[in-house]
């Protein structure tokens, strides 16, 4: 297996549960928490009146003399500051494509203003992480174990050796409204104006993308949905469990197709192994199909099982993110694309 591959894997199980691969042996990351580090001359009031704490999801708390300005970040957690005006330094994890531009998982970051320390899973350059001075690293989680996505297993002594505290957001089985409050908090504790009209109006977007999502599978309570991802030779098909989105969408009324628990077993329970020859095993109205560039895109399928399926001659073949940007104003059209796909979907299965 391909590092590349191996990334996809370990991103993909993790993750999403809903199309990609596990996590497990190649999840390698730290799960350490509180050095202190220096503090910051970030220009608010906050900032200006005394130390920063954060608590995070390990139950470790995060302590630095200043809220943080120099911040950096798995790339889809500094997407998500982005939205709310958080800016990181740093960042590491897909962030950049062959070509130069953004990769989807960085939002609407301007990717030219951040330090690179890392573009690929493993990756993670020391020296460039120390030069930023950094106040806060930031990521997710998608273990119990409280596992810091993308920061190198064989590296992490010396990455906490910086002296930087650690921020952990947990998005392994918990719904998506979950995670999606605590990066606000996070967010309002590095300064953010939570109450703003722009954040106020993206919450407002997103519950009203639920409630039509929820409608929608009310009304077609028999549109059968499958979360796939796709590589060289396997299809992945995820159960809807451990996933932030996939469970939410699941506690809405969304109809997934569900692989046994003794198929899912291999992969921790996060998805089953498919065979090209064996991708219609599961009969589906509507796939969501994994858009992160670890996967191959829909387009770019060429098994002639794959475009044979009943969803995919129908054009029923909508994308997903098994990361998703944990803002307000990144995952409501996450909801919305589902619900408008449920709403539209002919039953073909």
């Amino acid at each position: 297996m391909s590092n590349a591959r191996a990334t996809h894997l370990s991103r993909r199980g993790i993750l999403a549960a809903g199309g990609a691969l596990g996590l497990g042996a190649v999840l390698a990351a730290c799960g350490d928490d509180d050095a202190k580090s220096g503090g910051s001359d970030k220009e608010t009031t906050a900032a200006k009146s005394g130390p920063w704490t954060f608590k995070d999801d390990r139950g470790t708390t995060a302590t630095t003399d200043r809220i943080p300005a120099n911040i950096v970040s798995f790339i889809g957690v500094a997407a998500a500051l982005h939205d709310y005006g958080i800016e990181s330094k740093g960042v590491f994890g897909p962030t950049k494509l062959k070509d130069g531009k953004a990769d989807v998982q960085a939002g609407d970051l301007d990717i030219s203003k951040v330090t690179v320390i890392g573009n690929e899973w493993g990756q993670f350059n020391i020296e460039k992480y120390a030069a930023l001075s950094p106040d806060v690293l930031i990521t997710t989680m998608f273990d119990s174990a409280g596992t810091l996505w993308y920061v190198p297993e064989e590296s992490k002594k010396k990455i906490l050796a910086v002296g930087a505290p650690t921020v952990g957001i947990s998005v392994y089985d918990v719904q998506l409204p979950t995670p999606l409050q605590r990066m606000l908090e996070l967010a309002k504790s590095l300064g953010a104006d939570t109450s703003s009209a722009t954040i106020t109006a993206a919450k407002k977007r997103f519950e009203d993308a639920a409630a039509r999502l929820r409608a929608a599978a009310k009304a077609k309570p028999d549109i059968k949905v499958l979360v796939g991802s796709a590589s060289q030779d396997i299809f992945y098909v995820s159960g809807s469990n451990l996933s932030v989105d996939l469970e939410y969408f699941k506690s809405l009324g969304v109809n997934f197709v569900e692989p046994a628990a003794s198929a899912l077993k291999a992969s921790g329970g996060w998805y089953e192994n498919l065979s090209w020859e064996n991708v219609d095993k599961y009969g589906a109205d509507v796939i969501m199909m994994d858009n992160r560039t670890s996967a191959i895109q829909p387009a770019d399928i060429t098994e002639g099982t794959w475009k044979k399926l009943p969803a995919v001659k129908a054009g029923q073949v909508i994308a997903r993110n098994p990361e998703p940007i944990l803002s307000y104003d990144k995952c409501a059209p996450l909801l919305e694309d589902l619900a408008k796909a449920i709403e539209s979907a002919k039953k073909v299965s």
